[in-house]
């Protein structure tokens, strides 16, 4: 069995990425903490944590990654109609905590949101590093959300749940196009899935992933308050 590098609390270092295994794809070290010290380390240099309860901290990096850049979001005829239908509307930052408590419980095949990660996720946003986003029902009600993480002029999206037909489809759609118009140049969504390539996802290879990484995390965004303002049909007719 391969030994993964362990990481000491008191040493702020990664490993290179390039070092992650292929199997399981991407694990990368083990170990550590969750400071928002280490977790911003993490995320600029294209890792992230995953791992249950009865693990230590473990640390990822998948090859090839799965992103979105904002500007190629794709939107189905079927999503076009839900959203002519206006049924949703899409918030930032409203529900920070019960996004990432139903993140977790949602999940069929149970949560690997620990408590540590809860309340390192917090503390993220208390920084202004973490952000939610949310889609509401007419009733006001939590139809969908998305946490993740904004470093310069990338998003690393976590995790999404979806709690009726379309949500979390819409809320990618309204996250996409706000954050290209505030200049962001890339959603990062580690690993694919049916449901990212169809909304226009598409898989690159690490040493690409980790080049734009390079240049984007030291990119401030030209605007980014974390206000949600884009509506559809947008300015541009989409």
């Amino acid at each position: 069995m391969t030994s993964l590098p362990w990481l000491p609390e008191h040493a702020l270092w990664f490993p290179s990425p390039e070092s992650a295994l292929a199997e399981p794809d991407g694990l990368l070290a083990a170990g550590g903490d969750l400071s928002s010290k280490r977790l911003v380390l993490a995320y600029e240099n294209g890792i992230f944590p995953w791992y249950s309860d009865d693990q230590p901290i473990l640390w990822w990096s998948p090859d090839p990654r799965c992103v979105i850049f904002p500007e190629n979001i794709h939107i189905s005829r079927s999503l076009r109609r839900s959203l002519n239908k206006d049924y949703f509307s899409v918030t930032a930052d409203q529900a920070f905590s019960r996004i990432m408590h139903l993140c977790g419980s949602t999940r069929a095949e149970g949560t690997w949101i620990t408590e540590n990660m809860l309340q390192a996720y917090i503390k993220l946003h208390r920084e202004g590093i973490a952000h939610s986003i949310e889609a509401w029902n007419p009733h006001g009600e939590l139809a969908g959300g998305m946490y993740g993480v904004a470093l310069g002029s990338c998003f690393f999206g976590e995790s999404m749940f979806s709690l009726e037909t379309n949500a979390s489809k819409v809320l990618m759609v309204h996250l996409a196009n706000q954050l290209r118009q505030w200049g962001y140049r890339i959603i990062d969504c580690q690993v694919a899935s049916d449901h990212l390539l169809s909304m226009g996802a598409q898989t690159i290879p690490r040493t690409e992933f980790l080049a734009m990484l390079g240049r984007y995390t030291k990119q401030s965004p030209a605007v980014a308050d974390w206000q949600f303002q884009w509506r559809w049909p947008s300015p541009e007719g989409e």
